[in-house]
């Protein structure tokens, strides 16, 4: 069975999904590069072609061993066509995360205002608009990055992993920490996504990334988790350069 292969490459994950056509077979995440290639490697599908995202300078190397793989080797890049209209003023410095974001959003509310989070290293906010133009957004710090920028920047300030449903009101040192770094990015996505459903109605509002579990359910408009968004944004733009 002939595949195609999309590889999202991430701060601190890597993402590898086997579609079909347009249908998402198989996922895979991992830490490592050299595990998510072995993964590649031993698929028992058969891999045409392979399109790469990565946010990080990609080594000669680990490109060629895929090459070794696959019949086509694609990286995402500016250069590469997109089923969207980039309106964003610096095409050249935007992420390709971001770029497969607004991909999987626009393909699963095609002709809809969206407006795509992902909640990871950083949390990013894509908004395209319903005639397929994506025109940019925000980024903050993620929720892991606020914890160590405290720990990091201060004297005395411990260094805290993130929990899901702190304390609202602190009460010692660590509980006002993951107050104002868990609850306070719950409060700002909840603001921005009242911003855009004040100016984009009506708004489809797609949330992704590794630490969306951690308030999902805290979030106060109706919202759609899509866990692979980023794969299937990949997926998309493979098979729109395929057209």
């Amino acid at each position: 069975m002939k595949m195609n292969v999309v590889i999202d490459i991430g701060n601190s994950r890597q993402k590898v999904g086997f579609f079909q056509q347009a249908e998402l077979k198989a996922k895979h995440t991992f830490t490592a590069l050299p595990e998510l290639l072995e993964a590649v490697r031993v698929s028992p599908f058969s891999v045409d072609t392979v399109l790469v995202s990565s946010v990080v300078p990609l080594e000669e190397t680990f490109l060629h061993a895929l090459r070794d793989v696959c019949t086509r080797l694609l990286v995402l890049d500016a250069q590469v066509a997109l089923p969207v209209r980039v309106m964003y003023k610096t095409p050249h410095t935007l992420g390709v995360d971001r770029l497969a974001a607004v991909c999987g959003a626009q393909h699963i509310f095609p002709n809809t205002h969206c407006l795509a989070i992902d909640v990871g290293t950083c949390i990013n906010y894509e908004f395209v608009d319903a005639a397929g133009h994506y025109h940019g957004g925000a980024i903050s710090p993620g929720i892991r990055m606020r914890l160590q920028a405290m720990h990091q920047l201060t004297a005395k300030l411990p260094l805290l992993q993130p929990v899901a449903n702190p304390a609202w009101l602190g009460q010692d040192t660590a509980s006002c920490m993951l107050s104002g770094a868990v609850i306070g990015a719950l409060e700002e996505i909840n603001g921005f996504i009242a911003r855009y459903q004040t100016q984009y109605s009506p708004l489809r509002v797609i949330i992704t990334g590794g630490d969306v579990q951690l308030f999902e359910s805290q979030l106060k408009p109706s919202i759609f988790v899509a866990p692979d968004l980023v794969l299937v944004g990949l997926n998309r733009i493979l098979l729109h350069h395929a057209e």
